[in-house]
């Protein structure tokens, strides 16, 4: 078991430091609230100082290379270069910038890899569809072609049969992908090809890109925060009268934590004749299986899967009962050709890491149940939101015999202001991932929201809100370093 890492003198030499450090990390230190403002806002004291981020965001060093040599070799004065994995998720970005820009584009061969060259002034929208999208290219990759030796293969056959095995479906029905958010995205061409012109519902507070996805492709997105009581009976109907491409949801929701009643949803959508998308990051294919009532699974296994913090890859997985699986396979087939669209070297590595991924989920599940209840006794804490605390019926429902509520714990402090003193007080990695086996603490609303606090607000997603992703740390030490810094709230 990893011992705790702590960091008991935090100093502005830490600050953007990767963690783990390693020449591929996905996740960054941000050790102070005021650091997570400073990121946010652009503020050179914290970025100069960046040397890693989470890679839909931040540009690795290794693919800022590699864009800046690209535009050496093939842009002109006042052009900028985005390099693609390829060629399909090129040609997705140019009719994106062309659409959103009236910008004229063009795509260039690259080294085994996909150019994208864009009038300066369009640069930015390209890096959104970046971001959106997940369609990127890994740091891995962009150093094999830096290094000059090309892009080479690795046989995941062994790794698609092991994830598989986790939530107990087809090998055949496994695809891999470049991040969570890129299988998200694929799922979603696939349903807006299959319903075209209808918009997606969103059900329940979701990540911050899954529902960018659907409000800036296809025909939009209709978003259901409240997925109890009336609010839900009114979407039931809608859904029962086939309005929607598909149902997208997280179980549980992040960072809300809520579990939605999967099973009435599943039977309207059976009745409406509308495909069920459900998201299993949060809690994991080990604790829940949601393939129960979905049509098709989406997960990031850069999270709990890994576990690691330095790759980044997620997965879309086919439910062989739903009505439209042969549609689905249809697509994922010419999408994911062999069943992987995730760079050999990531698939090496995601490889390893998920050998250990059964072993470390019980007490990640044991310290989460463990520091929720430090927080439900501690009398600084004014609300925490938690699988076993809120909607546990709709989660016992899907949860499987061996599983337990996850890791993720968000909470809020009854004096809000002692949020920062709290945050910069805790002697753990402080960064915007979750799933590692290392704790990992945020302030979420801060970082996935900054530019929208009042919506989120508005959502029920308060802008004090901290975010536990909690690892395999002895128990006693974990609850000791929280306990500390609670008792300045």
């Amino acid at each position: 078991m990893r011992n705790l890492i702590t960091h008991p003198a935090w100093t502005d030499e830490d600050l953007g430091a990767p963690l783990p450090d390693t020449r591929h990390a996905i996740s960054v230190c941000l050790p102070t609230w005021d650091s997570v403002i400073g990121y946010e806002e652009g503020r050179d004291k914290v970025v100069r100082r960046m040397r890693c981020g989470y890679p839909r965001f931040f540009k690795h060093p290794l693919v800022e290379r590699l864009f800046n040599e690209a535009s050496k070799q093939l842009a002109v004065e006042s052009e900028r270069v985005v390099v693609f994995p390829h060629r399909e998720a090129a040609q997705r970005a140019l009719r994106f910038v062309e659409k959103r820009t009236g910008a004229a584009a063009r795509i260039v061969s690259y080294d085994g890899l996909q150019a994208l060259i864009v009038p300066e002034a369009v640069f930015v929208v390209a890096m959104e569809y970046w971001r959106y999208t997940g369609e990127i290219v890994s740091s891995r990759q962009a150093y094999d072609v830096l290094d000059g030796d090309g892009l080479w293969k690795f046989d995941v056959s062994a790794l698609r049969e092991r994830i598989a095995g986790f939530g107990n479906y087809q090998v055949e029905d496994v695809f891999l992908y470049e991040s969570g958010m890129s299988g998200i995205y694929a799922v979603h061409r696939a349903v807006t090809g299959m319903f075209s012109g209808k918009k997606t519902l969103q059900i329940d507070f979701p990540y911050v890109d899954a529902l960018k996805i659907q409000n800036h492709f296809g025909s939009g997105a209709v978003m259901l925060n409240d997925s109890f009581g009336e609010s839900l009976d009114e979407a039931l109907k809608r859904i029962r009268q086939g309005e929607f491409a598909a149902v997208f949801c997280e179980v549980p929701s992040n960072p809300l934590l809520r579990t939605l009643d999967l099973e009435k949803v599943h039977h309207a959508c059976r009745e409406g004749g509308v495909p069920l998308v459900v998201d299993d990051t949060v809690a994991s294919v080990y604790n829940v299986n949601v393939a129960k009532y979905a049509d098709v699974v989406t997960s990031s296994l850069s999270k709990w899967v890994s576990g690691k913090g330095d790759v980044l890859a997620g997965c879309v997985q086919l439910v062989e009962s739903s009505p439209f699986y042969n549609d689905f396979r249809g697509f994922f087939d010419d999408d994911s050709v062999e069943g992987s669209r995730l760079y050999a070297a990531d698939a090496a590595v995601l490889d390893e890491n998920s050998m250990g991924f059964l072993e470390r989920m019980s007490p990640v599940n044991a310290n989460g149940l463990a520091l929720v209840s430090l927080l439900e006794d501690h009398p600084a804490v004014d609300k925490i939101w938690y699988p076993s605390l809120c909607a546990t019926e709709n989660y016992d429902d899907i949860k499987r015999e061996i599983g337990g509520y996850g890791g993720l714990i968000s909470f809020t402090l009854k004096n809000e202001k002692k949020a920062p003193k709290v945050y910069d007080s805790l002697k753990v990695s402080k960064g915007p991932s979750l799933g590692t086996e290392f704790s990992l603490v945020c302030p979420y609303t801060l970082l996935a929201h900054y530019d929208e606090l009042e919506w989120a607000a508005g959502c029920g997603v308060p802008k004090s809100l901290i975010r536990i992703s909690v690892g395999t740390e002895d128990s006693d030490a974990l609850l000791a370093t929280f306990r500390e810094a609670l008792d300045l709230g």
